[in-house]
């Protein structure tokens, strides 16, 4: 699935400035960095990494502009990262989609968003863990039983 409006990333687990997968797909291939909320969605725990659906909380993250000349690689990178073949692809783990998240200061932006598929988001319903909080970064480095 490489074909896309340009959009900047809302980026909410290991993608995000200095974790894991952000070193590896996106460090040296961005324009503009920013933290971000996304609003109307909630944050699920998973084995390494968090998933976010649509919901009643906000998830915090960071929004990321790749620099255009590495546009098209990181969105298939991140589409391949992300097991998101297509709209509507039943073998999707996460679907891409546009979503507006909040900035700091006010503002709005829209960005492309991977959000749990179908099939996953009812099964995290179902038997899932929320993150308080909606901050998966801040989960992480929280004790265990202080989780914020």
């Amino acid at each position: 699935m490489t074909t896309a409006e340009p959009l900047p990333f809302f980026v909410y687990g290991t993608l995000r400035p200095g974790e894991r997968y952000y070193v590896r797909f996106l460090r040296g291939r961005t324009a503009a960095e920013v933290p971000a909320r996304l609003p109307g969605a909630v944050l699920y725990e998973g084995p390494g990494y968090p998933y976010a659906m649509e919901g009643g909380g906000v998830v915090t993250g960071a929004l990321i502009t790749p620099s255009p000349e590495a546009y098209a690689q990181v969105l298939v990178v991140l589409d391949q990262l992300e097991e998101c073949h297509g709209p509507d692809d039943p073998r999707n783990m996460y679907d891409r989609v546009s979503r507006t998240v909040e900035l700091p200061g006010g503002g709005t932006a829209r960005a492309w968003v991977y959000l749990a598929a179908p099939a996953l988001a009812r099964r995290l319903l179902a038997e899932g863990t929320p993150i308080p909080g909606g901050d998966w970064v801040t989960a992480r480095r929280s004790p265990p039983g202080e989780r914020v």
